[in-house]
């Protein structure tokens, strides 16, 4: 049996989530003003949190809606953030439950994008490459 080593650096989940619309399916992007970007809503882990329950509860507080978080996850995303330290991002495909969305500090902005211009509109190289990945893997279709 292998020990499982913690993971060092910052720890961080959310999601992409994804929805039915009458010319096909389309991603939830958010628009955070203190980085002028657009990028998938996550956040970082609270205390005692898994990633799976951050991940929901990030993707509740920035966008305002309730999701259900299919498995498998995703691939992680790892690099060095602003500050130099390692961080980790786990990311789930989901779908809405029940919410509506507000603005609010962290998402002044969403956007439902259609599926061939996500990669255009997120402004991280690491999240178009995860999001060609989800893609090409079919696994969008199967969820909407």
């Amino acid at each position: 049996m292998t020990a499982v080593r913690p993971i060092k650096g910052v720890k961080a989940a959310g999601g992409i989530v994804v929805r039915r619309a009458r010319k096909g399916p389309k991603v939830l992007l958010v628009h955070r003003p203190r980085y002028n970007d657009w990028s998938f809503p996550k956040g970082k882990l609270d205390a005692g949190e898994s990633f799976k329950q951050a991940a929901l509860r990030e993707v509740l507080e920035e966008t305002g809606y309730r999701c259900i978080a299919h498995k498998p996850r995703l691939a992680s995303l790892q690099y060095y953030d602003g500050s130099g330290r390692s961080k980790e991002v786990r990311y789930w495909i989901m779908t809405v439950e029940k919410g509506e969305f507000v603005p609010n500090d962290e998402v002044d902005e969403i956007d439902w994008v259609r599926l061939h211009k996500v990669e255009a509109k997120l402004s991280y190289s690491r999240e178009r490459r995860l999001y060609r990945a989800v893609l090409k893997s079919g696994r969008l279709d199967s969820v909407v």
